[in-house]
C-alpha cells in the first residue's frame, strides 16, 4: 500500500521511531518516512524552513503521526501551528502517543487532531494498529487539496 506522498513520523524516541518504521514494513506500507525528531524539526519540514529550505513545498505529506511528548517544541504546539497555517492547516495529524493523560485527548482535539491513539504496549498489537493506520490514511482516507496545490 502506497501513495506518492511521505509521511511525517514526528518521534523522539529512537526505540518507537525504529519499531513505527518496522511495522510499516510489515504492513507493506511503502511510502517514503521523513522523521522529525522534535517539534521544531517537524515544524522546518513542514514549512521548508532551517535544514528543510530547499525542500520542495507542493509536496506535503499524506498524514503526519504526532507524539505529544516531545524536546524543544511539544506536540500540541506543532498541531497549534499547522492549524493555523492555511499551508497545513487541512494537513491530515494523527496523534500517535503514550500519553493517557484525560487533558492531552481534549487538547489534541481541540486543536484540530484527526484522531488520538495511544501506541500499544504490544508489539503485535501495535503492528497491527500501525496496519490500520496505513489502510486507513493512505488507501481509504480522501485528502482535501491544499491552497497550494
Amino acid at each position: 500500500m502506497t501513495t506518492d506522498r511521505p509521511i511525517l513520523l514526528v518521534e523522539d524516541n529512537p526505540d518507537d521511531e525504529a519499531l513505527t518504521l518496522r511495522a510499516f514494513t510489515k504492513n507493506r506500507i511503502a511510502n517514503t518516512v521523513i522523521v522529525a525528531r522534535d517539534g521544531v524539526e517537524a515544524l522546518d519540514y513542514l514549512f521548508g524552513t532551517g535544514r528543510h529550505a530547499n525542500r520542495d513545498m507542493t509536496q506535503m505529506p499524506a498524514v503526519m503521526l504526532l507524539d505529544l511528548k516531545l524536546p524543544r517544541i511539544d506536540g500540541l504546539e506543532v498541531l497549534r501551528r499547522v492549524r493555523a497555517d492555511v499551508r497545513t492547516a487541512l494537513l491530515p495529524v494523527v496523534v500517535l502517543t503514550t500519553s493517557r493523560e484525560q487533558q492531552d485527548i481534549h487538547d489534541a482535539y481541540a486543536l484540530g487532531a484527526n484522531s488520538y491513539i495511544r501506541k500499544p504496549v504490544d508489539f503485535e498489537r501495535f503492528i497491527q494498529t500501525v496496519g490500520q493506520l496505513g489502510m486507513y490514511w493512505l488507501s481509504l482516507n480522501e485528502p482535501a487539496d491544499s491552497p497550494a496545490g
